[in-house]
Parts: C-alpha cells; structure tokens; sequence
C-alpha cells in the first residue's frame, strides 16, 4: 500500500504593487474634489446615525 504524499499549497504573490492612493500627493485641489465628490454619502450616513440615536 502506498501511502499518499503532501504537496503544501502554493505560497500566494507577496509582490508588492504600487498603491494609487499613497503614490499620489494629497494637495488642496484634490482633498476638495474628493470632499465634494462624497456629499452624497455624507448625508446618506447622516440619515443612518440619526435613525440609530
């Protein structure tokens, strides 16, 4: 009889990749474009948290 033999998983990529968010300079421009770009999720979270209070 033989006996079965263990291949351990392969290991998974630990590359690591360039991050669009940490690689691009935070500059008033950009801070107030995505500040204005969330209005619609600010107030949609501000409806949640007063239906919870």
């Amino acid at each position: 009889m033989d006996l079965p033999t263990y291949e351990p998983p392969a290991e998974p990529d630990r590359t690591p990749r360039p991050n669009p968010i940490i690689d691009t300079p935070a500059t008033p421009a950009t801070c107030a474009r995505d500040y204005a770009s969330a209005t619609k999720v600010r107030a949609e979270l501000d409806k949640q948290q007063k239906r919870t209070r």
